[in-house]
């Protein structure tokens, strides 16, 4: 059975796209998150979910 682990991060109306989009990209590259859902709520705050397997390790021995 695959278990994820979740974060969400919260984009406010003054934050840039292209501040947005680094965000998301050095998440996605050193910490291994993948995009789950983009919410966009009234007054233009992003919510924003990211996923990543949670690898348990086995005793061998």
């Amino acid at each position: 059975m695959v278990e994820y682990e979740f974060r969400e991060l919260t984009f406010y109306r003054d934050s840039s796209r292209s501040a947005v989009r680094q965000t998301l990209a050095e998440h996605a590259e050193y910490g291994h998150w993948e995009l789950v859902r983009v919410r966009v709520f009234w007054g233009g705050v992003r919510k924003v979910v990211l996923r990543r397997r949670i690898i348990r390790v086995r005793r061998t021995a």
